[in-house]
């Protein structure tokens, strides 16, 4: 018979979308700088009903664009 899990037993799960200002503070920008880059199609996001969302694929692939600009 299998114990049954607490909460401290439970795997953190990372968020899949995050919200604007989740956004921001992960690349250490401001919110309003999230949205200007949302609207310049440099940063991906979703709308989720009424709400933005960003990927967390997005921010990955956003810094990766980000690393290339600056090699090449």
């Amino acid at each position: 018979m299998s114990t049954p899990r607490n909460t401290q037993d439970m795997d953190v799960v990372s968020p899949v979308l995050l919200h604007p200002e989740q956004a921001a503070q992960a690349q250490a920008i401001g919110r309003t700088a999230v949205y200007t880059l949302i609207r310049s199609g440099q940063l991906r996001s979703v709308k989720v009903g009424g709400l933005r969302r960003i990927p967390a694929s997005a921010l990955a692939d956003f810094v990766k664009h980000l690393e290339e600009e600056q090699a090449a």
